[in-house]
């Protein structure tokens, strides 16, 4: 992987505590390297690392491969970057949680060579609670930095038998802590609860995104995808 001076400047910040990434420069050689033409150009990873959610599953057993937001998001870089080679590669598997997903992140993630990784497990880690969940996402950030990769972490999507807000919710608590990561190393956000919260406010109601009790519909899946792509 080919960065510019600027990148690794910012992905060393990343252990540095400096905040969040900004929108406008944490991507910018990527930026750089979707915008050129053949023969100058090169393929670019996309990893969607994660479980049911990135997987594409909707009503469960189905997957809903294009529907769901990493392939959405794939093609709206395509029509924003029509002469890039771009690959999705899903390392997500339905029902995992955050700890499994460490555990093969070297052998099954790392190997990719991500230009980009995505970390979405929040959902499914709920049982484990947010101290083991902290720790296992904190590994998995540290072994891309290391590797100077840009990581963008994402808050959980919709879980259908808790409320979102209030002292009910159960997965408040791990967006939260997932914001507080990606102030800690620098990284890039897409936050998915806080973009369902406003949905709320604006007077839909959270069963319009839902394909089924904890897997998003296509326009649940577009609301994450457009939180991606902010970062483009």
């Amino acid at each position: 992987m080919r960065y510019s001076i600027l990148f690794l400047i910012l992905l060393l910040k990343g252990t540095g505590g400096y905040g969040q990434a900004d929108t406008a420069t944490y991507l910018s050689s990527i930026k750089a390297e979707l915008q050129k033409e053949w023969p100058k150009n090169r393929t670019i990873n996309l990893v969607f690392h994660g479980h049911s959610v990135p997987s594409g599953y909707f009503k469960t057993p189905f997957v809903n491969t294009f529907d769901s937001y990493p392939y959405q998001v794939l093609k709206q870089l395509k029509e924003r970057y029509p002469n890039a080679v771009v690959n999705v590669i899903v390392t997500a598997i339905g029902g995992e949680n955050s700890e499994s997903g460490e555990k093969r992140f070297r052998r099954d993630v790392l190997s990719h060579r991500p230009d980009i990784l995505f970390i979405d497990y929040a959902l499914n880690d709920r049982m484990m609670g947010t101290g083991r969940s902290r720790i296992a996402w904190e590994k998995m950030i540290k072994a891309a930095q290391e590797q100077l990769i840009p990581v963008i972490l994402l808050t959980p999507t919709p879980h259908q038998q808790f409320p979102m807000t209030g002292s009910a919710s159960a997965y408040a608590p791990f967006a939260a802590g997932i914001r507080e990561l990606a102030k800690k190393y620098n990284t890039g956000l897409a936050d998915s609860y806080a973009a369902f919260e406003q949905k709320l406010k604006e007077g839909h109601s959270v069963t319009e995104y839902m394909s089924q009790v904890n897997h998003p519909n296509k326009e649940g899946h577009a609301v994450v995808a457009r939180e991606i792509m902010k970062w483009f």
